[in-house]
């Protein structure tokens, strides 16, 4: 499991211009389950996704498909951690 930490590099403006396209990113990679869950940091100085894959690979080519990244919006931080509590045992599904 992996979480993506998405810094803005360019002015808001720029960011909004791109906004549409990176949502599409984010829910054709949701619909494939490699994403579950993303939302803008607060305050919005940049966003961050939780990505469901079993590899460091496959993740940054996940992140290189985003238009913020394509585009030269974004910094990305990966972390890669392994969940192991729950507050809700349904949560557990999510796990690779």
């Amino acid at each position: 499991m992996f979480i993506a930490i998405v810094s803005y590099i360019k002015p808001i403006a720029e960011v909004d211009r791109h906004l549409a396209a990176h949502r599409e990113f984010l829910d054709r990679h949701m619909l494939a389950g490699e994403i579950i869950t993303s939302g803008p940091q607060t305050p919005r100085t940049g966003g961050v996704f939780m990505i469901r894959v079993e590899s460091r690979d496959r993740a940054l080519a996940i992140i290189a498909q985003d238009p913020f990244n394509i585009n030269g919006i974004a910094q990305y931080q990966l972390v890669e951690f392994t969940p192991t509590k729950f507050c809700d045992p349904g949560l557990q599904k999510f796990l690779v």
